[in-house]
């Protein structure tokens, strides 16, 4: 379990050192969590600093699994704004507004968000699911698929038949889905790997991005920051500053933003 898990929206600066040597095929892992808001608007965002980036062709996106709430019993959801009402301790009115604010910032990415009717719950069968997309080329169809039903349709993730009609959608083949889901075992320890690698490089939020194991980016940060730092590493240059600010998902899931002037 990995400790103080958030899930933010500009975080701090992380520096990685590694002596990997440069290869011609830049390499970005994202560890994220299909439950974090900041995660979807995210990698809207990166993917956005990608689109302009003159060597995208040779960059290699691999999502990796991060869990906001690990500890929460599978089948145990609850409303959204429920939960952030009795995180934060505020009303049910002032939990709409908080999530009013998220859906500002997703939709000026173009993104569908719903405010009210979405679960929150344990991802890691969603995550074990994503691992078996990995291995047939199909992780990053059935991610996208998977934010957009958590975050702007009416499809609860936490239900398996919708786990295994997104499947089916990213390319998957259903009975096989279907038979990941049945077994326990089935990519858990994929899952469990990228969970102890996230600690071993210090990362407690989510989204976080690592370049080429050099760089890190905390933080669903401005398209042009990742540009920024897409350039940078490419270059091999040391990243200095990468945002300082931002709201922050604590290990229930719950997100704060900031109520004006906030990352856009």
């Amino acid at each position: 379990m990995l400790p103080s898990q958030t899930c933010a929206q500009g975080g701090r600066t992380i520096h990685l050192y590694n002596s990997l040597e440069r290869r011609r095929v830049m390499r970005v892992e994202i560890w994220s969590d299909i439950a974090c808001p900041w995660c979807y608007i995210g990698k809207a965002r990166f993917e956005k600093g990608l689109a302009g980036f003159a060597h995208r062709d040779e960059v290699e996106v691999v999502h990796r699994s991060f869990e906001l709430d690990p500890g929460r019993a599978k089948g145990d959801t609850a409303q959204v704004i429920d939960m952030l009402a009795q995180k934060y301790g505020r009303t049910r009115e002032e939990a709409r507004s908080m999530e009013a604010n998220v859906a500002a910032n997703a939709q000026a990415e173009g993104l569908g968000y719903r405010t009210e009717g979405r679960d929150h719950g344990n991802t890691f069968d969603i995550h074990r699911l994503l691992h078996l997309a990995k291995a047939r080329g199909r992780q990053d169809e059935l991610l996208t698929l998977a934010y957009r039903a958590n975050f702007a349709e009416e499809r609860s993730v936490f239900d398996a038949e919708v786990l295994v009609e997104l499947a089916i959608e990213a390319g998957l083949d259903g009975d096989e889905a279907r038979a990941v889901l049945a077994d326990p075992e089935a990519y858990a320890a994929e899952v469990r790997a990228d969970e102890q690698e996230a600690a071993e490089l210090g990362a407690n939020a989510v989204p976080f991005f690592v370049l080429d194991r050099r760089y890190g980016i905390s933080g669903g940060q401005p398209a042009e920051v990742f540009a920024q730092a897409l350039e940078q590493a490419w270059k091999d240059r040391p990243l200095t500053t990468i945002g300082s600010d931002g709201a922050a998902c604590d290990a229930d899931g719950a997100c704060e933003v900031p109520q004006a002037g906030g990352q856009g």
